[in-house]
C-alpha cells in the first residue's frame, strides 16, 4: 500500500496557513533588520535590501551587519523546528524536543571536545579546520538521538517517562563534560563554551549561513519524502509495517536527518532550548498533524521564533545583549510545564 496516501490533508484554512506563516516570517525578518542601536523603518530596510538606497548607511547596517545574523536565526529556527517535528513523529511523543532530551547538549559537547582536544587541527586551517566543528556537532547529535530513541522504547512504544529521564541524564552528562573542558581550556575557549551553553547569533558569518542552509534544506527535503511513512508510524510500528513501511530503515534515516539539522545549527548558534518543542505544537494547531504540511510549517514557525528572540535579546537591555538561550528557556519552560499538565489531565480521564 502506498503510505503517501495516508498523509492527512488539511482543509482550506490549513492550505492558507503556510503562505500566511511565510508572510509573517518575512515581516518578522524586516522588523528585526530594522531594530538595534541604529533603528530603521521598514521602508528603509526594504530599500537597503533591494538596492534602492545603494551606498547609504542603512544598506551598510542591514546588509553587512544584520542580514547574516538574521538569516542564521531563520536557518537555526527552521532546523530546530523540523528536527522537533520529526522527533515527535518518530517517537510518537508530543513532548520530544532536541534540546529537552539532550540532543543539542550532545552536539555542543562534541563541538567543545574539538575546540579543546583538537586545537592543533583547528589551527591548521583549510578544510579540516572549517568542517571539524559541524562534523563533531553532527556526530554528537546523531549519537545522542540514537541513545535517547533506544532508551525511551518500551514494548515497541516510546515512553514519556523514559524519554524525559534519559534526556535529564544526557543533559547532566553533557554539562559535566563541558564543565570539565572549561576547566581544561584557555580563557578564549571558556568564552566559546559560554556561547554554546547560552546560545547566540553574534558569530554569524556568510560561509556559516550558507553551510547551515544547505544542511537544513537537505534535512527538510529528505524528511518531506518520508512524510507518508511518518504519518503511518503514528498508528504504531507494527501497523505501519503491515502498510509497507520499512520501519527500521525509517528510524535510522530520521535519526541521521534530525542529527544533521540539529548539529548544523548547534555548531553555529549554540544551544537554543525549547524551539523544537514549541514550533511543532504551534504549527500543528495551524496545519494539522500531516507531516507534509507540518514539517514546513514547523520550519517557518521556528524561524520566526528565533528571529523574534534575537531581536528581543539585542534590544531589551541595549547596549548589552542577552543570550538567546536565556529567552527561549524563559518562555519555553512554562510552555513545557503546561503541556505536561495537559497530558497528565488527559491520561487521568
Amino acid at each position: 500500500m502506498n503510505t503517501r496516501a495516508l498523509t492527512l490533508s488539511g482543509g482550506a484554512p490549513a492550505s492558507l496557513a503556510l503562505p500566511a506563516l511565510a508572510l509573517a516570517l518575512f515581516c518578522v525578518v524586516v522588523l528585526s533588520l530594522g531594530s538595534g542601536a541604529v533603528s530603521l523603518s521598514p521602508t528603509a530596510v526594504l530599500g537597503a535590501l533591494f538596492g534602492a538606497d545603494a551606498g547609504s548607511e542603512a544598506e551598510l547596517v542591514v546588509r553587512t551587519l544584520r542580514l547574516p545574523r538574521v538569516l542564521l536565526g531563520v536557518i537555526a529556527g527552521a532546523g530546530l523546528g523540523i528536527a522537533g517535528a520529526a522527533m515527535q513523529g518518530l517517537m510518537r511523543n508530543p513532548l520530544a524536543d532536541p534540546g529537552l532530551v539532550g540532543v543539542s547538549s550532545g552536539a555542543a559537547l562534541a563541538a567543545a571536545c574539538v575546540v579543546v582536544l583538537g586545537e592543533r587541527a583547528m589551527s591548521a586551517g583549510g578544510w579540516l579546520a572549517s568542517s571539524a566543528l559541524p562534523l563533531a556537532a553532527f556526530a554528537g547529535a546523531a549519537l545522542t538521538t540514537a541513545v535517547v530513541y533506544a532508551a525511551s522504547r518500551r514494548n515497541g512504544r516510546s515512553s514519556v517517562t523514559l524519554m524525559l529521564l534519559s534526556g535529564i541524564a544526557i543533559n547532566a552528562l553533557a554539562m559535566s563534560g563541558i564543565g570539565l573542558l572549561m576547566f581544561m581550556g584557555s580563557d578564549a575557549q571558556v568564552r566559546q563554551f559560554t556561547f554554546w551553553t547560552l546560545g547566540s547569533l553574534a558569530g554569524a558569518t556568510w560561509p556559516g549561513v550558507v553551510a547551515a542552509t544547505l544542511a537544513v534544506a537537505l534535512a527538510l527535503c529528505a524528511l518531506l519524502r518520508r512524510a507518508g511513512p511518518l504519518d503511518a508510524l503514528a498508528l504504531g510500528e507494527s501497523q505501519a509495517a503491515h502498510l509497507g513501511v520499512a520501519t527500521a530503515r525509517l528510524n535510522r534515516s530520521c535519526v541521521l536527518l534530525i542529527a544533521l539539522s540539529v548539529g548544523a545549527t548547534t555548531a553555529l548558534t549554540g544551544t537554543l532550548g525549547f524551539i523544537g518543542l514549541i514550533a511543532p505544537h504551534l504549527a500543528r494547531r495551524l496545519v494539522g498533524p500531516a507531516h507534509a504540511r507540518l514539517l514546513p510549517a514547523s520550519a517557518l514557525t521556528g524561524a520566526a521564533l528565533v528571529v523574534l528572540a534575537d531581536s528581543a535579546a539585542r534590544t531589551w537591555v541595549a547596549p548589552a545583549e542577552l543570550p538567546i538561550g536565556v529567552l527561549t528557556a524563559l518562555f519555553g519552560a512554562p510552555f513545557f510545564i503546561a503541556l505536561l499538565r495537559r497530558r497528565a489531565a488527559h491520561e487521568s480521564t
